[in-house]
């Protein structure tokens, strides 16, 4: 998936949601508290670690300099968003 514009994992999560009809779920959780627990799951070596917590919530963005500049174009055909709502109504 690539785009101009960076796509947030809030956003993702809520097209995801709504290709199944559904309410986007979204939690607000303390970050002193999930990093009180990742904290616990780096000592009981459970799923939730510090590790994952930090691959949950750094931001992910790539250039799509390389790909435009292969294909010859100057902006995608498709923006990310509307490329993910295709392919989950697609299912």
């Amino acid at each position: 998936m690539a785009d101009d514009e960076p796509l947030s994992t809030n956003n993702l999560i809520s097209l995801i949601a709504a290709s199944q009809g559904k309410k986007a779920r979204i939690w607000k959780v303390n970050s002193k508290l999930i990093t009180f627990v990742a904290r616990i799951g780096d000592k009981l070596h459970l799923p939730l670690n510090s590790e994952r917590l930090k691959k949950l919530t750094e931001s992910y963005v790539v250039s799509n300099g390389k790909l435009k500049k292969a294909l010859g174009i100057e902006k995608m055909p498709v923006t990310a968003e509307e490329g993910m709502r295709r392919t989950l109504d697609s299912f």
